[in-house]
């Protein structure tokens, strides 16, 4: 069995639990937390498991990192602190710990990634014998192994647009809907993940690894946004009021420029109600959030994914699958040469040992 931590319990870390605990090759040795009110709770309740898992959580990282666990699961929040999450990685990795994560943008395709963030984890590789993996929760298969899986279907291959159809309203990470995405403030404030070249910090990554599997030169990479604001005002489960007038809706693209065209596209439809911008694009059916690939070409190739999760909390499925992407590699990471991998170079894995296995 590899030891396995998971290093953060919001809505990336209570699915990770869930899917080290699922997982027939890995178990689950230690949670971290940042919050005083988790400590000491057992990690099933933290998940919204039945029953006890025997693992009480901890804000003592560097007890649980000297205990040299062989993989880590890195969910705490990277869109804040990109500092502070280098470093923890960076941290990790240096134990010899297999580490993945979505916490860190710029690694998407680390290749292409600024030598500040790639160099330490690099050194820390080398130094250690760990790795790291990070793909995304937007979701990053979405953006990367999907599309690229789906255009080999294909006869020809006109255009790639992968969207994230996503409904806030269920969301529980209030700090990063309010303000690092806007929802709920003035039209004229400017929220971070919006400001221009943001978005191609963050995406960019992810057109550069479709393009370099496809065999294409990128030539630039474009940015579009769009906001809309509420009507009404409405509430939220989760998040409480949000009040007309304010931002309720965005919808950006990040281009990926292909002989003059925007060949690749990631797209972002998000809402903190489904009345806000009702004639943008919705899921299907009256869903919380989609992913959708569309291939343009011949034949033209549509495929949505669908994924709910935690009950109430509807939107936590895409964070799951994300979570799935990663877990379920680390096992195959264990038996790689250590080093910095990408979406590219981790195959995606059948759920061996896991059919018609029930969770608590």
């Amino acid at each position: 069995m590899i030891s396995t931590i998971v290093w953060g319990t919001g809505n990336v870390g209570r699915a990770a639990i869930r899917a080290v605990e699922a997982h027939p090759a890995l178990e689950l040795t230690a949670v971290l937390v940042h919050d005083p009110a988790k400590v000491g709770r057992d990690a099933a309740e933290l998940a919204g498991l039945d029953g006890s898992l025997g693992v009480l959580a901890t804000d003592d990282a560097a007890a649980v990192l000297a205990a040299r666990p062989r993989a880590v699961v890195y969910a705490a929040s990277g869109d804040i602190r990109p500092d502070e999450a280098l470093a923890d990685v960076i941290r990790a990795v240096g134990t010899g710990a297999v580490v993945v994560t979505p916490a860190l943008y710029p690694l998407y395709d680390h290749r292409g990634a600024p030598p500040e963030f790639r160099d330490p984890v690099l050194a820390a590789v080398a130094e250690g014998g760990g790795s790291l993996f990070v793909s995304g929760v937007d979701p990053g298969w979405g953006n990367d192994v999907l599309p690229l899986l789906i255009s080999g279907l294909g006869t020809t291959v006109d255009a790639i647009r992968c969207q994230e159809i996503f409904d806030y309203s269920t969301y529980e990470q209030e700090e990063s809907v309010r303000y690092l995405v806007g929802m709920g403030q003035p039209m004229d404030y400017e929220p971070l993940m919006l400001a221009p070249s943001v978005p191609t910090m963050v995406w960019g990554g992810q057109l550069r690894l479709m393009a370099r599997a496809l065999g294409v030169e990128l030539e630039e990479i474009r940015e579009t946004m769009h906001r809309r604001a509420l009507d009404t005002t409405v509430h939220t489960r989760t998040m409480g009021t949000f009040e007309a007038g304010t931002q309720g809706a965005v919808r950006f693209e990040v281009q990926g420029i292909v002989e003059g065209e925007a060949r690749l596209v990631i797209e972002h439809v998000t809402r903190i109600h489904p009345s806000c911008a009702t004639d943008w694009p919705a899921p299907p059916g009256g869903g919380d959030g989609a992913h959708r690939v569309v291939i343009e070409g011949r034949p033209r190739i549509e495929v949505t994914v669908e994924a709910s999760d935690e009950g109430e909390n509807r939107s936590a499925g895409g964070n799951a699958t994300a979570v799935g992407r990663l877990v379920n590699a680390i096992d195959w990471l264990m038996a790689a040469e250590p080093g910095l991998y990408d979406a590219l170079d981790v195959p995606l894995r059948p759920a061996v040992g896991r059919l018609g296995r029930k969770q608590r």
